[in-house]
């Protein structure tokens, strides 16, 4: 039997699993790059650039429906230059063309597929199209065939839309000018008014019966859930200056610390969630739901429904490390172990599934294995009755909410509906014993189901989502004194600065077997440059400090828009493109410029260099109005205004770190959620971190002991040695 593939392209040279994907294709494709370009000038031909990543479904539909069919392939051979682009490795050519894409259908999405001309301007647009006309869109090949015949036979019209988005590109980087939202604060005003406004925003689309913002499908909004978790710190430390006893015992009555309280509030309460409730009861809803893997741990992507049950089953890493913090800090606020739970079991899954040899994060699990989605991850009764035996399948089953007719395709997510205390009595036995057959029904499930045929992982390692995963890590082993994961944290950051940097220093963005390429763009210095400082933070090493403001200091010269401010999302050294991306609104993940401002904030706090401050200060202020009236599409941004407005909190403290006085310190600052903090420490003899940190510099201990230092703008209370002070002065 002959397994050489009948067709190999360009692709068969790339790196990306999703470009390898399509590396035996019959259509002739080119990666993102000069050639193609140029090729495209010499032939007079139009391009055909479709954008996708490893884990989207319906990529791999068109893939199988389309690029593999030889009719469909020689369309595409004869009258396109056809450029395949993985999303994830080039941010900058996918947000480019999705703004086309936007601007010409309302939509959105991927697969894209943009017509652009040899120039690399668009002139036509869409995502998936069938390979057949249904779901009322025309097939692939007929659109093929017009979009041909128009380019040759009415270039008078192609080049009168090129030109529109030539104009469009050059004008929409000036920084004002990227959100346009009427006024509801005006810009240069940075108070908290912007956050109570935003938060009101907020609660005015909270889902009060499920949890989360919106409708279906519905994404989790971790930054957002931090917005409301901040204010609602603010809003204390606020109200605790000047409330009376009543209001206090009321205030503190807003937390719920037990499912069955959040659940109960979102049935009965018919009043106004507070920022906390909202919070706790989204993150209820959605670890119950079926987002959550409960055997392996870890988010899935989006919920295509309202309730958090049907997920769409891609696992991507930047979700993970975005929601294991945010349920890490919801544990700091309220002390409810089940977020403790839900952030180690998320972070257990990415180091037992997502974590290579050499200590890099890999970026995506797909959605379907053996050709369906979902399959990997459902069940049925007699699946799970033939692993766990008759009595704790039936319990297993009631608790998750297992059933004979299913609620997937005739099978089951497993996803709860009923507390503990529910299902014990409702079947008659202990929590106890209940609890101890759920723990062993998720063990012994989860070794039969990685016996099954498992998704594709998308195994490049990225450098802007390993920064951010990175962060969780470090944050988490501060916060939790989890020692193995301050040693992962350690592994990725000497990993990531080992291997996705080139011989000057100038950091790369993607890594897989043994290569690392392409400049590095500005969520990668950002995301990277806050990671490593929280490194430093669990750590006190300052080679973790050193190089965090070196990448800082990079990214200001390659990024850094001297005309009109703020940070480019490629650097002055990249290849020339049709526009120069200037991103500020978030998205999934932060955008560059909001981790770009988070990092100079902490930088600044750290040092005392005003410089650092003014260039956030430069980027927050046309974006005031913005983040007031759309806070689902800034909320880094937001978190940074928090951080600004402060008052945000320099800690030093000198000792030795091993010793029991300075671990007694340390743990009054890392137990509680301290979100506006920078902490510093080191023995009163290490003049090196003294010399790279100048919050370090003149801080003698006192009377022989471990000392604490708490500042606001390097101007220190006075300095004290037992932990019960230091919490006074901190609280």
């Amino acid at each position: 039997m002959n397994d050489t593939p009948r067709h190999t392209n360009r692709l068969i040279h790339e790196t990306s699993p999703y470009l390898l994907e399509h590396a035996h294709n019959p259509v002739d494709w080119y990666a993102w790059g000069e050639e193609a370009l140029q090729r495209a000038k010499t032939e007079d031909k139009p391009i055909l650039l479709s954008v996708g990543y490893n884990a989207c479904h319906w990529c791999h539909r068109l893939a199988a429906e389309s690029f593999e069919d030889e009719a469909t392939a020689q369309l595409m051979n004869d009258n396109f230059i056809n450029i395949k682009v993985d999303r994830e490795e080039r941010p900058d050519i996918d947000s480019l063309y999705m703004e086309a894409v936007q601007a010409m259908t309302g939509g959105g999405g991927w697969p894209m597929t943009v017509f652009l001309t040899p120039e690399g301007l668009p002139f036509y647009a869409g995502t998936y199209f069938p390979p057949k006309d249904r779901y009322g869109m025309p097939g692939f090949p007929k659109v093929l065939q017009r979009i041909s015949d128009f380019y040759r036979n009415e270039r008078d019209k192609v080049n009168e839309t090129a030109e529109q988005f030539r104009d469009f590109y050059s004008r929409r980087v000036r920084l004002g000018q990227m959100v346009p939202v009427r006024r509801v604060v005006e810009a240069g005003e940075l108070d908290p008014a912007i956050l109570d406004q935003a938060t009101e925003k907020l609660a005015g689309i909270f889902d009060r019966v499920d949890g989360g913002f919106g409708r279906a499908p519905k994404f989790p909004h971790p930054m957002t859930l931090d917005v409301l978790l901040q204010h609602h710190l603010r809003a204390i430390k606020l109200v605790s200056q000047n409330m009376t006893p009543e209001s206090e015992i009321r205030l503190v009555s807003q937390k719920m610390t037990d499912e069955s309280e959040i659940r109960r509030a979102g049935q009965n309460m018919t009043g106004e969630f507070s920022d906390l409730e909202m919070v706790e009861f989204t993150l209820q809803k959605m670890a119950q739901g079926g987002i959550y893997d409960h055997l392996g741990g870890g988010f899935h992507r989006y919920s295509v429904d309202t309730r958090w049950l049907v997920p769409h089953f891609e696992k991507m890493l930047y979700d993970n490390a975005l929601l294991s913090r945010v349920y890490l800090h919801a544990w700091q606020v309220t002390g409810n172990t089940f977020y403790r739970r839900v952030t180690e079991e998320t972070l257990d899954y990415v180091l037992r599934e997502m974590t290579s040899p050499e200590g890099g994060f890999y970026s995506t699990q797909d959605a379907d294995s053996e050709g369906e989605e979902g399959k990997f991850y459902i069940w049925t009764p007699d699946e799970i009755t033939a692993v766990l035996g008759e009595r704790d399948s039936k319990l297993f089953c009631a608790y998750y909410d297992v059933t004979p007719q299913g609620n997937f395709e005739h099978k089951n997510i497993l996803h709860v509906d009923h507390t503990v205390k529910e299902i014990a009595k409702q079947l008659k036995v202990s929590d106890a014993t209940l609890r101890n057959a759920l723990a062993r029904g998720r063990r012994e499930l989860y070794e039969v189901r990685a016996r099954r045929v498992w998704p594709a992982r998308d195994d490049k390692i990225l450098t802007a989502w390993n920064g951010l995963m990175l962060r969780s890590f470090a944050e988490a082993a501060r916060a939790l004194d989890r020692a193995d994961y301050r040693a992962a944290a350690e592994r990725n950051a000497d990993f990531l600065l080992s291997h996705m940097q080139d011989a000057n220093g100038r950091l790369l963005r993607t890594y897989r077997d043994g290569q690392a390429k392409l400049n590095a763009y500005l969520e990668d210095y950002a995301s990277l440059g806050m990671a490593l400082l929280a490194v430093y933070e669990a750590t006190f090493d300052t080679r973790w400090f050193t190089e965090a403001r070196r990448l800082a200091d990079a990214m200001i010269r390659l990024f850094w828009d001297d005309e009109d401010g703020g940070f480019f999302s490629t650097g002055h050294d990249h290849e020339a493109l049709i526009g120069r991306p200037k991103e500020l609104t978030d998205n999934a993940t932060p955008s560059g410029n909001s981790m770009a401002v988070e990092l100079l904030l902490h930088l600044a706090a750290f040092t005392g260099e005003d410089a650092y401050r003014e260039r956030a200060v430069t980027i927050l202020r046309p974006l005031a109005p913005a983040m007031a009236e759309h806070p689902s599409a800034l909320s880094q941004g937001l978190l940074d205004l928090d951080f600004l407005i402060g008052p945000a909190r320099e800690v030093a403290i000198i000792g030795d770190p091993a010793a029991p006085e300075t671990q007694a310190l340390l743990g009054v600052v890392n137990r509680a959620f301290r979100p506006n903090l920078v902490l510093a420490s080191a023995t009163p003899e290490d003049t090196t971190a003294q010399a790279a940190i100048p919050l370090l510099q003149e801080r003698p201990q006192r009377a022989g002991k471990a000392t604490a230092y708490v500042c606001q703008n390097f101007t220190c209370q006075a300095p004290v040695t037992e932990p019960e002070t230091l919490a006074a002065q901190l609280d």
